[in-house]
């Protein structure tokens, strides 16, 4: 390093010295961790040279102690963990293993939520009361994407307390005076409704948790702080579409919006995007994976008994699968987007762009369009759809269908306990019929309709017969 001066060896690992690029003369330290090429710089704050060694030694003592037991060694801040943390995530996405864009969205919370929560905190000082925590404090930040939509509830007192301790910080920060009523603190303390969905807080706090953890493996956190689990927040259930509003939504497309394009280029990304949404809720697919799919990728094929289908070789995920479609609709989707095409040649995506190239954001802004002019755009919970919400609508409707949860989950390629997490509220409607056996008893029964005049003389007078031979109330 060219700012190191007057550098003394006091043993193999272990090195005083002077910093040239600063006016002070004070002495610092550096510790060679044992079977690493790591080291461990500290400052010794004295300008005596004798003073200095014997510190220096009384560090490396330390050091050594701390790693005999598995205690941390480096005092770092969450944030500059979390930054090495996501250098590493960019490595995994250059090596293939996840996208860019899951980097991005890491850096996103990051800096956005886990730095002004827990980053200028030391790490090995973030016990598991600060996870537990950070529902409550997550909350009291800003108006989440629910709340647009109607979807409210009070807020608790500790997300209250969050919201007035969140504002006394930021009036610290500017040099106000703490606990003064400002707009902001009488905003936070004036709202009643959910700030962000437990699905985000979910997310993130797996973020948190992996940063944490990671920090654990390289010993600049104690063992007893790696975060197992996740907090019993309520699971956001994703929305799909019931199979009437599947059937609005495609006949919608078909008989208004595609024909309500005003341009010829508009024209064929709505005729696109119409079988893209076929497509998506006749196969499951991901969205990454119609992202990745080619025209190679599509195979013809015939099942036990001689039906045609359609075979779709996909990648996802860091994943590679083949899902099965019935080549009646999803064979014939796939023919309609050969025929307006750019290209059709084996390397060519089948979901494209008018120039076609790879559609890299799957339509978003036209499927977004279709939805809202369908009045479609926000589901039960009051959550915007998307082009997941295809997805889920396929796993809906064939669960509804009496697949089992295994032939789905290996359709889908994710697991069993996945579907029943997300989707197990479907098998009351699938178990309806057992669910409600015997309750027709309950009620009475009605008489058979009689099928000619005969029967219907004979059921009038068994009758007068009844009311005949029954006791007459008293007057």
């Amino acid at each position: 390093m060219a700012f190191v001066t007057d550098k003394e060896e006091l043993k193999p690992g272990l090195v005083i010295f002077r910093r040239g690029d600063l006016q002070s003369r004070d002495w610092y330290c550096r510790v060679r961790l044992p079977k690493a090429t790591r080291y461990k710089t500290i400052a010794l704050k004295t300008p005596d040279i004798t003073t200095a060694r014997t510190l220096a030694y009384d560090h490396e003592s330390e050091v050594r102690f701390a790693l005999k037991r598995n205690l941390p060694v480096f005092n770092r801040p969450f944030s500059a963990v979390a930054k090495d943390y996501i250098a590493e995530q960019r490595l995994r996405a250059q090596r293939g293993e996840i996208t860019m864009g899951r980097v991005k969205l890491i850096e996103s919370v990051v800096k956005n939520q886990l730095n002004p929560y827990v980053g200028k905190t030391q790490i090995d000082l973030i016990a598991l009361d600060r996870w537990q925590n950070y529902p409550s404090w997550r909350r009291s930040l800003s108006p989440g994407r629910m709340t647009r939509h109607g979807n409210v509830r009070p807020m608790t007192g500790a997300e209250r307390d969050a919201a007035k301790a969140l504002a006394d910080d930021k009036a610290k920060q500017k040099g106000g005076a703490i606990g003064k009523q400002t707009a902001e603190t009488q905003e936070s303390e004036n709202t009643d409704w959910i700030i962000v969905s437990d699905a985000t807080i979910r997310f993130e706090m797996k973020i948190y948790r992996a940063i944490i953890n990671d920090a654990v493996s390289k010993q600049e956190a104690p063992p007893h702080h790696r975060i197992e689990g996740m907090p019993a927040l309520e699971k956001q259930r994703r929305d799909a579409f019931s199979l009437e509003e599947y059937r609005r939504l495609h006949t919608h497309a078909r008989t208004k919006w595609v024909d309500a394009a005003k341009t010829e280029t508009a024209l064929w990304y709505r005729a696109m995007v119409y079988q893209f949404v076929l497509i998506m809720c006749n196969t499951g697919m991901r969205p990454s994976e119609a992202r990745n799919l080619r025209w190679r990728d599509v195979m013809e094929a015939t099942d036990k008994n001689g039906q045609p289908v359609t075979v779709l070789s996909v990648r996802g995920k860091g994943k590679s699968r083949q899902l099965v479609a019935p080549s009646s609709n999803v064979g014939k989707y796939l023919d309609r987007i050969r025929a307006i095409a750019v290209s059709t040649a084996p390397e060519a995506p089948v979901f494209s762009s008018a120039t076609g190239t790879t559609e890299r954001t799957l339509y978003k802004a036209f499927i977004a369009d279709l939805l809202k002019d369908a009045n479609l755009r926000v589901g039960p919970s009051g959550i915007l759809r998307s082009t997941y919400s295809f997805r889920h609508t396929y796993a809906t409707i064939r669960l509804t269908e009496g697949v089992s949860e295994l032939l789905l989950a290996e359709q889908m390629g994710t697991s069993v306990q996945m579907i029943q997490e997300h989707y197990g509220h479907v098998d009351t409607i699938k178990h309806a019929d057992l669910v409600l056996q015997g309750m027709s008893d309950w009620e009475p029964q009605e008489l058979a309709a009689p099928t000619d005049a005969k029967q219907t003389v004979q059921i009038k007078r068994n009758a007068r017969a009844k009311i005949n031979t029954e006791p007459r109330k008293p007057h």
